[in-house]
């Protein structure tokens, strides 16, 4: 299959127009028409509908999308390892969830970076996107919250992620606090959390991750539930504070390899 095809077709999706894509690729529009008629008839199905208003996925066109960008994503990376220097002919890539690079994931880089000879690529995703990376080989390791159960897959519980409610507010109340922020974990986290505050208000806003939740409460004031590597040195510079008589919510934390993938244990200790 031609990958020009296929990454001219990601880009019609991503841009939502021939027009947009063909800058974006920097071709004709014509060639982007090209392409992505080659690539309905290579399949035998419609991919994208055409209006006014611009482009859009078919139903066919949304199930080929996820698979679209793990060949380019492989395409890219198999460029970059065949075009490496010679000598570096160890090649590691590595997913870790968006939620857990700082601190953990920086640690996981910098144990493979500091050896001569192995190259490192570093992909940033949520739980399905590493365990679809892990599953089309992109990725041989993938850090996250979930253990990815498949043959020739290892996973470790490597650690936890704690979670402590801090506030910019030193004072600022356990329960009924009008500037609490609640940050979704998660079912089990969602599950540890109501059985502790089953009596309180629901919150006034809700973030699906931690870094925007961390950096609306320092710009605007609130409290909210954080990874406690997040946030240690914002407590230490008293723009933070623990409130300590808040329960600490933990997550495992796992690693997930494939069998022929080595990584030193120690660096989760070190």
């Amino acid at each position: 299959m031609n990958i020009a095809a296929i990454q001219t077709f990601l880009a019609i999706v991503e841009t939502g127009s021939l027009v947009r894509a063909s800058e974006r690729l920097n071709v004709t529009q014509s060639t982007v028409t090209a392409r992505l008629k080659a690539l309905e008839e290579a399949l035998g199905q419609t991919l994208i509908t055409r209006s006014k208003s611009g482009a859009t996925c078919t139903s066919a066109g949304l199930r080929l999308q996820r698979y679209a960008q793990t060949i380019s994503g492989m395409w890219r990376q198999a460029r970059l390892e065949v075009s490496s220097p010679t000598g570096r002919r160890v090649f590691r890539n590595c997913a870790v969830h968006a939620d857990l690079w700082d601190g953990w994931g920086e640690r996981l880089f910098s144990a493979l970076d500091e050896h001569e000879g192995i190259s490192v690529s570093v992909f940033s995703g949520g739980e399905s996107d590493l365990s679809g990376w892990l599953d089309s080989g992109l990725v041989d390791t993938a850090l996250g919250y979930v253990p990815i159960t498949r043959v020739g897959v290892v996973n470790e519980a490597v650690g936890e992620d704690q979670l402590i409610l801090v506030s910019t507010d030193p004072d600022a109340p356990l329960r009924f606090d009008p500037g609490y922020i609640f940050v979704d974990y998660g079912e089990d986290f969602s599950q540890q959390h109501m059985t502790f505050y089953a009596d309180a208000n629901s919150a006034r806003l809700t973030f699906n991750a931690p870094s925007p939740a961390l950096s609306f409460i320092l710009n605007k004031g609130g409290t909210a539930y954080l990874p406690a590597r997040m946030v240690e040195a914002l407590v230490a510079q008293g723009r933070l504070h623990r409130l300590a008589q808040a329960p600490v919510f933990t997550r495992v934390v796992f690693l997930n390899r494939k069998e022929d993938t080595a990584i030193d244990a120690r660096i989760w200790t070190s």
